[in-house]
């Protein structure tokens, strides 16, 4: 049996970036799955549509929707270079793959971002609502209504509008899947504004869960603790990201490609009592 592999640990180089954040300019570059994700048809023929795609979480879990056999919708804010990453490596798996950038804080963006799926694929069979905004900050006073409405609007907001306007195009079997955070049971307090977004969005997924059920649609939440992504030197002072991760009982951020296996999981037919749960992965850390 091989030993268990050995991922990056902090300190890390100190490093910024402006959002949204590049995933190549990363020193250590994210771990995708690219060399690691091996498939074993568990989403054959699936159409998934897939926010906040580009880079991060995202394209970890579009990498390995793709070598499990599904086409896949990328959308995007505007990291045209990441999201053709994305795209290649989605191809690559031998999977369509269709990118739509747009900004999903606007109401109209969300109605035309699924129409765009249903055009490209017929239906979409999983959703998962995964792109996000944050910014730190030490002080209630430096949070500004517009940085409040921005996170609300990116982060929840279109959670609500993308998932209502998928539905007509969601049969029986089909699954979401929403990305909240450990921040949703132990927020960090200078990201007040993103936390309680996680929070909601954990609720807004266990009462979802229960709403649809009858018409045989699930939906669960995964809360995943650090993770090494594109929005964390984008979004946090140079010095926290240099020991981001580090507080954890393994020491260490989670890589992108840690996460993909909890999705495939809880978007595949194997799952299909699984709904109303909240996965972590939190690299020790128990939710409260």
């Amino acid at each position: 049996m091989s030993p268990p592999k050995e991922f990056p640990k902090p300190p890390f180089p100190k490093q910024s970036q402006s959002l949204p954040g590049s995933s190549k300019t990363m020193q250590p570059e994210p771990d995708y799955g690219e060399d690691s994700y091996r498939g074993a048809n568990r989403l054959t023929d699936k159409k998934a549509l897939i926010t906040g795609a580009d880079s991060g979480i995202g394209r970890a879990v579009a990498l390995a929707f793709a070598r499990e056999g599904a086409d896949v919708v990328v959308s995007y804010l505007s990291e045209h270079e990441d999201a053709k990453e994305t795209q290649r490596l989605v191809e690559s798996a031998g999977r369509k793959c269709v990118l739509v950038p747009g900004d999903i804080a606007q109401a109209e963006h969300c109605r035309a971002l699924v129409k765009k799926a249903v055009e490209a694929f017929g239906r979409i069979d999983i959703l998962v609502n995964n792109a996000a905004h944050q910014m730190t900050f030490d002080s209630l006073e430096k949070i500004s209504d517009e940085e409040w409405d921005k996170t609300l609007a990116t982060n929840l907001s279109a959670m609500f509008y993308i998932t209502k306007a998928a539905m007509p195009h969601m049969k029986p079997g089909a699954s979401i899947i929403n990305t909240a955070s450990i921040n949703a049971d132990v927020p960090n307090p200078t990201l007040l504004a993103y936390a309680t977004t996680k929070g909601a969005i954990q609720n807004f997924s266990a009462g979802l869960a229960q709403l649809l059920a009858e018409q045989g649609i699930r939906a669960n939440t995964v809360a995943p603790g650090p993770v090494w992504t594109p929005l964390i030197p984008a979004s946090m002072p140079a010095d926290k990201v240099q020991n981001f991760g580090a507080n954890v009982p393994m020491k260490r951020p989670a890589q992108p490609c840690e996460l993909a296996p909890v999705y495939v999981m809880l978007a595949s037919d194997e799952s299909s009592y699984v709904s109303g749960a909240t996965v972590a992965v939190t690299g020790g850390n128990p939710l409260l």
